[in-house]
């Protein structure tokens, strides 16, 4: 009989979304024990905090120290502050494994392509020939639709729908259901307001809010 080799794994972020992120480990490791959860790293809070799901090891300097080969997902909501997180992590031992839940329904399986780092949580449905760049979140219940073309450093929050033919580029924010229609261009820095609808090509550094949204400076 074989032994199952487990892979380290770690959680940058031990708030509310790390905390989530840990049941999606274990829910992945019900189906296929892959991942050892050793706990968090995070800057913001002390040494040996504990969530209910592990304990804080230190913060962005200890990553940076630690010794041995590690896997890290961030479990930030901020696109940006992802981005500024990655750039700062310089430990050759840290690698970012792509996480889905065993229930995502993919249409396609073999024309979807993925980067690293991307979280693709519960209950999401991807369509096919789907193109996904690296550090995404795909919170609860997102929907992407055929064709869809997905930047880099992408956050999307539980229910959001984006339509089939849909390019979004990087650095935007999804708010809760909130809805792309097919064939939109999304650029960068984005946001998209909770329940907006975004029904045209938008602007880049702008906040779109309503149905259909109008677009607001931020």
């Amino acid at each position: 009989m074989s032994l199952v080799t487990m892979k380290d794994i770690a959680i940058y972020g031990a708030g509310g979304f790390g905390k989530t992120i840990a049941c999606l480990i274990n829910a992945i490791n019900k189906v296929s024990p892959e991942w050892n959860h050793v706990g968090y790293f995070d800057d913001n809070l002390p040494v040996g905090y504990d969530n209910g799901y592990g304990k804080v090891l230190g913060g962005l300097a200890c990553l940076n120290a630690y010794p041995k080969e590690l896997c890290l997902v961030i479990a930030i909501g901020n696109p940006v502050t992802v981005k500024k997180i990655v750039d700062k992590i310089e430990n050759e031992n840290i690698s970012f494994p792509n996480l889905i839940s065993p229930d995502v329904k993919m249409l396609d399986e073999y024309t979807f392509r993925l980067g690293k780092g991307n979280l693709i949580l519960f209950d999401c449905v991807i369509g096919c020939q789907v193109y996904i760049g690296d550090f995404n979140i795909l919170n609860i219940g997102t929907y992407l639709g055929h064709d869809v073309r997905l930047g880099s450093y992408n956050s999307m929050m539980p229910a959001v729908r984006i339509s089939g033919g849909v390019t979004v580029d990087s650095y935007n924010f999804f708010g809760v259901s909130s809805v792309v229609l097919q064939y939109k261009t999304i650029g960068n820095n984005v946001t998209v307001g909770a329940n907006s609808v975004i029904a045209r090509k938008t602007e880049d550094g702008c906040l779109y809010v309503g149905n259909p949204a109008k677009k607001f400076s931020i």
